[in-house]
């Protein structure tokens, strides 16, 4: 197994490769964030362990070059500061893990095992399908380049029709997503918040359709040119 460290404090890469190497692992040091995102760019890895404040660009700029570039490779970052806005950024940009210094060589293993078995699949952090764009942890929408201001539960709507392209989706496969499970009300509010979506996500040619089928539930489909396909 191959593992790059992307950490400018040389006593901490050090540790780390010593103690990696002792198990078997190839560890590759790179010593500042350009470094670290060349390394990670030209050569495959199996895990990255990357700190947050490096030199030249910081670990959040690595980790979001590497999603931009459709580089999947699981990342754990680190950090010497406790604050929860840097745990949720990072995990925002795509990092896989979060890990707060000091740390033990034991949990640093056990932290690679689990990155490891989780692999090296697409794990967007917005879901986009043709001319729609959905960002879960921002909460916005967009259809090309234009904002759709949604409500809260509008947007949860919409964001689990895209989790589910040109899927069949219930009814109840809506109100179990998105409503909470003490929900005791009219199950046809799906149906005003489906009407809602179709009002504000209809921009003409480009816009997505939330279809009815009848007896089953909805789909949501990209207009016939959005999927490469010809009249």
């Amino acid at each position: 197994m191959r593992i790059l460290v992307v950490e400018d404090e040389k006593n901490v890469a050090n540790a780390i490769r010593k103690g990696l190497g002792t198990e078997g692992y190839a560890v590759d040091i790179a010593s500042d964030g350009r470094e670290g995102l060349w390394y990670a760019t030209e050569h495959p890895y199996d895990v990255i362990i990357l700190d947050i404040m490096l030199p030249e660009i910081d670990g959040f700029a690595v980790c979001k070059a590497l999603r931009g570039a459709d580089n999947w490779t699981p990342v754990l970052m680190l950090t010497a500061r406790t604050a929860e806005e840097d745990e949720a950024t990072a995990l925002d940009l795509g990092a896989d893990d979060y890990l707060s210094k000091p740390f033990s060589l034991v949990v640093l293993k056990a932290h690679i095992r689990a990155l490891v078995r989780r692999g090296s699949e697409p794990r967007p952090s917005s879901i986009e399908i043709g001319a729609l764009k959905v960002d879960p942890a921002a909460r916005k929408c967009w259809v090309s380049d234009a904002t759709i201001q949604l409500t809260t539960r509008e947007f949860s709507v919409i964001e689990f029709l895209a989790r589910n392209p040109d899927r069949v989706v219930s009814k109840l496969d809506v109100l179990d997503n998105v409503w909470d499970y003490n929900f005791d009300g009219d199950p046809n509010i799906v149906e005003v918040y489906v009407r809602r979506l179709r009002t504000k996500l209809n921009l003409p040619d480009v816009g997505p359709t939330i279809n009815t089928v009848r007896g089953a539930g909805y789909r949501l489909e990209m207009p016939a040119k959005e999927q490469g396909e010809t009249s």
